[in-house]
């Protein structure tokens, strides 16, 4: 079995998401956030959430070495939402996005997981460029992305969605090579 990259923050571990994590995954897909802001996924069952997982998580693991990751609270090792790098059909590059269980929200761990996210997709990753999309009324996700040096670039949408999303970007190439950390 390959073993992939997990990360660790100041409060938080970052750990490949994975079919153990079926249960968490059927909550997080089902909470009123997830599905108000991101959509619905039609995962009913801890079974479709496996088969989620491992069709939507697993095989982008395994073709690039980074997908999802499960976030973790170190003190207590409660599973609070996730965090990942996706190579997104209809998306050209690299999306950064996060969702959290709606009581871990507005706790600073989406910000957390997010900067060492990035920090690990450019540094370990050689991501050069990462995009991230949004609908137009999460003003949170939005404000997080631009705490994370991404900025508003053009509206977009992508196949199968008729809602027009917000995209942004960031490009590590723009940086000063003693600002990139």
């Amino acid at each position: 079995m390959t073993h992939y990259r997990s990360f660790e923050t100041e409060r938080l571990l970052l750990i490949p998401t994975s079919e153990e994590d079926a249960a968490f995954m059927l909550e997080l897909l089902n909470s009123p956030s997830w599905l108000r802001y991101i959509g619905d996924r039609n995962v009913r069952t801890e079974e479709e959430a496996a088969t989620y997982i491992r069709n939507r998580v697993t095989a982008q693991l395994e073709r690039l070495g980074y997908a999802n990751y499960t976030v973790i609270r170190k003190s207590d090792r409660e599973k609070l939402g996730v965090c990942g790098l996706y190579d997104r059909e209809g998306l050209e590059g690299i999306d950064i996005g996060f969702a959290f269980l709606p009581q871990h929200e507005k706790q600073g761990y989406a910000l957390e997981a997010a900067l060492e996210v990035k920090r690990a997709g450019i540094e370990e990753f050689g991501i050069t460029q990462l995009k991230a999309i949004t609908v137009k009324d999460n003003v949170a996700s939005q404000k997080l992305l631009e705490k994370l040096g991404l900025r508003y670039s053009k509206q977009v949408q992508l196949p199968k969605d008729p809602e027009e999303l917000l995209l942004y970007e960031f490009n590590a190439d723009d940086l000063p090579v003693d600002s990139q950390e």
